[in-house]
């Protein structure tokens, strides 16, 4: 395998992506093979996420590809807003609203544990393959930093005083959830 569809519309998220797996594979997303970028998430889990994604372009072009999805799972809301993490607040995406739910429904909760979970599922020769990649850490009291998007400024990764907003790119890239699943399938290319 010589090149590896992304399915996303994000053409940041493919660069990153690409200079992640440089070496081992060409990655190229939607723009590069005239798909489009919405596709609804209507599974209720990550896996199911990743995978419709993945299907849908598997489906149309028959090439090797792979999606993911994220979500944060907050302890003390049991696991929400889980599945739910871009749509939490309303049924657009909105990561200020989404923001201010979160900081809302916390507010007297003790257990600030939480974890982001990245799914990818990586579909080649009509064979589906999961990777999974999760940090753990604690959902702040309040936004800090200016990087990053969604719940980044609220969630302070294990071993850290710094949330993700706080953190350069580069860095948050070490230890991120995406990072870690983007991991396992790199291990798992180089392999084939």
């Amino acid at each position: 395998m010589k090149e590896l569809l992304f399915v996303s519309g994000n053409a940041h998220k493919v660069s990153e992506v690409n200079a992640y797996l440089a070496g081992v594979v060409r990655v190229i997303g939607l723009q590069h093979v005239g798909l489009q970028a919405t596709i609804e998430e209507t599974e209720d889990s990550l896996a199911g996420n990743a995978r419709l994604k993945a299907q849908y372009a598997w489906d149309r072009l028959g090439v090797p590809c792979f999606a993911d999805d994220t979500g944060l799972e907050v302890n003390a809301l049991n696991g929400a807003p889980g599945v739910h993490s871009a749509r939490y607040a309303s049924a657009q995406p909105d990561d200020a609203a989404n923001r201010s739910k979160l900081l809302r429904e916390m507010q007297h909760h003790l257990d600030r544990r939480a974890a982001f979970h990245t799914v990818i599922c990586l579909i080649s020769e009509g064979h589906h393959h999961y990777f999974h990649g999760r940090v753990h850490g604690t959902i702040g009291r309040e936004a800090r930093g200016g990087e990053g998007f969604g719940y980044d400024s609220l969630f302070v990764p294990a071993g850290s005083s710094r949330t993700f907003a706080e953190m350069a790119l580069d860095e948050k890239n070490l230890i991120s959830h995406r990072a870690r699943a983007l991991h396992e399938i790199r291990q798992f290319l180089v392999g084939r």
